[in-house]
């Protein structure tokens, strides 16, 4: 099928999308990275958004963890036998598989993401408030956008291809 022509205005509306994305992924880059700093939970990154994964999601079987963090089953074996090691996550029995096993967070492990989580909101709560009531309504109007980021699936458009 062919495409139609390019317009200078296409063109113009697609380097602003881009130029917008790479300010985004600069400033959440940032931002997370400031965020991880705050957690002080004596885990890596890793191990924490395991951690989060498990107990928002779970049970999951070390599998449906690996997917959910879209790592390696070497890197989820290593992060959940560490977090079973430090008391943070149990293993039991899968009712569906005996052969399997499902991994659950322990109230330890919940004690461990409140305390990060509160460590965390606090931090970027105290951010917020020295922004002006403008930047804050930017950012509330912004929240379901970014929240849309995040849902969509893996394949880029056309244009992030070229």
């Amino acid at each position: 099928m062919a495409q139609a022509p390019r317009t200078q205005d296409t063109d113009r509306d697609t380097d602003a999308v881009v130029d917008v994305a790479a300010a985004l992924r600069l400033s959440v880059t940032r931002l997370a990275r400031q965020l991880r700093q705050q957690s002080d939970a004596g885990l890596t990154p890793t191990q924490l958004s395991a951690l989060a994964a498990i107990e928002r999601h779970g049970p999951l079987s070390p599998g449906a963890l690996a997917e959910h963090e879209r790592v390696a089953a070497p890197t989820v074996t290593r992060v959940t036998t560490y977090l079973a090691e430090q008391g943070l996550v149990d293993r039991m029995d899968d009712p569906d598989d005996r052969r399997a096993a499902l991994l659950v967070v322990t109230r330890a492990g919940r004690d461990v993401l409140r305390r990060a989580r509160t460590r965390k909101d606090a931090w970027l709560s105290a951010r917020v408030a020295r922004l002006d009531a403008e930047q804050v309504a930017t950012l509330a109007a912004a929240l379901d956008a970014l929240e849309a980021l995040t849902e969509l699936d893996d394949e880029p458009p056309e244009a992030a291809r070229r």
